[in-house]
């Protein structure tokens, strides 16, 4: 081997190695750190719209498996209003997206679609001043659940509801949430998709002819341009 061969042999071993570490690094962000996320439904409206594409911060909320992981790492708990994704119990492969109501211990129920809280220890309850909640699609849920409870939140546990409270399926449905089962919290809206399907892909008229590979991507490049809601680009999710 010439001393070409061995000065190309060892670029290419040192981009392959660069690559491995640059591979490695991109899974223990998403894996530890941030991950993100596509918002497919309406529940989270207006806070979340559909074609929003959230990075979800998991570092914060992650529980530490050793008292000096928790005494070092920045654990915060879960606090009312915060937009969490989780897994519920009643389909545990599948992540949702909804907002913290009521603490563990809490007594929750909703009165003509006003939702009170109890404090563990507390003989009345207290109405929620909700500025992020909506009821903008009446009877799209049933609507028995505009009056629900009392519940008690169990230690561990969470009550969690959608935005849009005329089209969410959340606590009042299936239950509460378990503290393990948070993957972590909303942090910003990294690009929103106003125009097409629920992966990102632009919609095309029925029954429009669908022209060349090269027509497709050019439509595609414009749809980029004209459906991307630039106003939510890195906003704070809140």
């Amino acid at each position: 081997m010439n001393g070409s061969q061995r000065s190309m042999g060892r670029v290419l071993f040192d981009y392959s190695q660069a690559a491995a570490v640059a591979i490695i690094f991109a899974l223990f962000i998403r894996t530890w750190i941030f991950q993100p996320f596509h918002i497919p439904s309406p529940s989270m409206e207006d806070s979340l719209l559909v074609g929003d594409h959230i990075l979800v911060n998991k570092f914060v909320l992650a529980p530490g498996a050793s008292a000096l992981e928790r005494a070092f790492l920045p654990f915060a708990a879960l606090k009312r209003g915060d937009i969490i994704v989780f897994r519920p119990p009643h389909d545990v492969f599948q992540d949702y997206v909804k907002r913290v109501i009521g603490l563990p211990g809490e007594t929750v129920k909703i009165v003509d679609k006003v939702v009170h809280v109890r404090a563990p220890g507390e003989e009345g309850y207290v109405p929620l001043l909700e500025p992020y909640g909506n009821h903008k699609d009446p009877g799209a849920v049933p609507p028995e659940l505009d009056n629900f409870g009392p519940v008690t939140v169990p230690e561990g546990q969470y009550f969690v509801m959608g935005d849009n409270r005329d089209n969410s399926l959340d606590s009042r449905e299936w239950g509460f949430v378990p503290r393990d089962g948070v993957v972590g919290r909303g942090l910003l809206i990294y690009w929103s998709f106003a125009g097409g399907a629920s992966d990102g892909t632009p919609a095309r008229a029925a029954g429009a002819p669908s022209g060349s590979e090269v027509d497709r991507l050019l439509t595609s490049a414009s749809a980029f341009f004209t459906s991307t809601r630039w106003e939510r680009t890195f906003k704070i999710v809140r």
